[in-house]
């Protein structure tokens, strides 16, 4: 205790964030971390005023604590959670496929076959078709692709590859 009691006032509060934001990586919620926020703005305080008493350390500390959860809350948040939802196609590869133009490595025969995507094969189902024809990706089903063939006239729009 009279370690503690020896330190200047702006390092027992940075200390303070610090143990809270250990906490936080224990106990995860976001909660923790704020009133951390909270605790290191204390230390910048009393850095700027040493001269400031416990109760003035105390209410500086409480106000600033409110303040962080409250900015959390209000504004970071909502923002993280709109983040989340951005990209409906994360971790669904097959469904991030959809509408692209690939080649057909193996034949489609009795409605099933192979194409080159990116530097992977994957299989595929839908109309018969020859070794080598562009297909347009329709839609994903777990690591099976459904294609079609890519029509001509969608390519006059196209840039040549």
């Amino acid at each position: 205790m009279n370690l503690l009691a020896s330190l200047p006032g702006h390092l027992v509060w940075w200390t303070v964030a610090l143990l809270l934001a250990a906490a936080e990586v224990l106990v995860p919620g976001y909660f923790l971390l704020w009133i951390g926020v909270g605790a290191a703005a204390t230390g910048v305080v009393v850095l700027l005023l040493p001269q400031s008493g416990v109760l003035a350390q105390a209410l500086s500390f409480t106000l600033l604590a409110f303040l962080s959860c409250a900015a959390y809350w209000r504004w970071l948040r909502p923002r993280l959670a709109r983040g989340e939802r951005s990209d409906p196609t994360l971790n669904r590869r097959g469904a991030s496929l959809v509408g692209r133009r690939v080649v057909l490595a193996d034949a489609i025969r009795d409605g099933r076959g192979r194409a080159h995507v990116g530097d992977g094969i994957w299989l595929v189902e839908g109309p018969d078709l020859p070794a080598g024809s562009e297909v347009e990706i329709t839609g994903a089903q777990g690591v099976l692709l459904s294609v079609r063939p890519a029509s001509p006239a969608a390519d006059a729009g196209r840039p040549p590859r």
